[in-house]
C-alpha cells in the first residue's frame, strides 16, 4: 500500500524524531544503536516462540545432549555477565548444523551441530556467539532498522506519485542489499568478538572459534555470495576472528 505523500511525510518526520531519542550507547560494541523496539514486548513475543518451537515433535528438553549445551553455556553465560537469569537450552533434530537465541534467554542447537563439533571448545564457540547477540541487542536493533527503511520507503513511494510502485519495489532491494544485509552482516561479526571474548572469560580456547568455522566451511556445499547474504562468508568470519584473537593475545 502507498501512503498519501503528505500522510508518508509526516509519518516519515514522526520515526525519524523518535529515531534521534531512542539512539543508544552499547558499551560492549563501543557504538551507538538505534532502538525503537520495546524490550520487554520483544522479550514476550521471543518466550512465546521458545514455547511453541520447544512443543514441536524432535526437540529435546532433556538428556545428555541438553545437560552439554547446558554445562558449556551456563560457564559463557557467567563470563558474559548475564547470569542473574534464567536460561534454557534445547536440541533440534535437524540435518543442518545451526544454533539460534532468542532475547529472552533461550538457546537452541542442533543434532547436526553438536555431530559437527570436535569438542566443547567449538561448542562453546557457537553459545558464546549466540550470547553475544543478547548482550548486543541485535534483535530489538535489527527491528528498529527495519521499522525506519520500511517507513522511508513508503514516505518515498508516496511522494513519487504514480511511480511509487516502481521507487517501493527498486527501494526495497536497494535497502536490502545496501543497508539491512550489511547489517546483518555486522551483527554476525560483531557476535563473533563477543564470543571470542566469553570463551577467554569462561576458560575455553578462543582458537577453537577459528577451528569451527574451517570445519563450517569445509562441510558447506554451496555459498550465497556475501553481497546477498545476511551472514559474511565463512573466509570472511575465518580471517576476523585471527586477527582479533591474535590481537587479544589469545590461542
Amino acid at each position: 500500500m502507498i501512503l498519501p505523500r503528505r500522510s508518508a511525510l509526516v509519518l516519515a518526520a514522526a520515526v525519524a524524531a523518535s529515531a534521534l531519542s531512542a539512539c543508544a550507547y552499547n558499551e560492549a560494541l563501543g557504538r551507538n544503536q538505534l532502538l525503537l523496539v520495546d524490550n520487554a514486548a520483544l522479550s514476550q513475543q521471543s518466550t512465546a516462540a521458545w514455547r511453541e518451537a520447544i512443543a514441536k515433535p524432535g526437540v529435546m528438553t532433556t538428556g545428555a545432549q541438553v545437560d552439554r549445551i547446558r554445562r558449556v553455556g551456563d560457564r559463557l553465560v557467567q563470563a558474559a555477565g548475564l547470569g542473574g537469569r534464567t536460561w534454557d537450552y534445547a536440541v533440534f533434530t535437524e540435518a543442518s548444523p545451526n544454533a539460534f537465541v532468542l532475547p529472552s534467554g533461550q538457546i537452541g542447537v542442533t543434532t547436526s551441530l553438536l555431530v559437527l563439533v570436535q569438542n566443547d571448545d567449538q561448542l562453546a564457540s557457537v553459545i558464546g556467539h549466540e550470547i553475544g547477540h543478547v548482550v548486543a541487542n541485535h534483535a530489538a536493533e535489527r527491528a528498529s532498522n527495519q521499522t525506519v527503511t520500511s517507513v522511508g520507503l513508503a514516505a518515498v513511494g508516496g511522494a513519487a506519485g504514480r511511480y511509487g510502485d516502481a521507487v517501493n519495489a527498486y527501494g526495497g532491494l536497494a535497502a536490502q542489499y545496501g543497508l539491512l544485509l550489511p547489517y546483518s552482516r555486522r551483527d554476525e561479526l560483531e557476535a563473533d568478538r563477543l564470543g571470542v571474548d566469553y570463551m577467554a572469560g569462561a576458560g575455553f580456547k578462543p582458537s577453537q572459534a577459528v577451528a569451527l568455522w574451517r570445519l563450517m566451511a569445509a562441510q558447506r556445499q554451496t555459498q550465497t555470495p556475501q553481497f546477498a547474504s545476511t551472514h559474511p562468508s565463512d573466509a570472511t568470519r575465518i580471517e576476523a576472528l585471527q586477527q582479533y584473537i591474535a590481537s587479544r593475545g589469545w590461542n
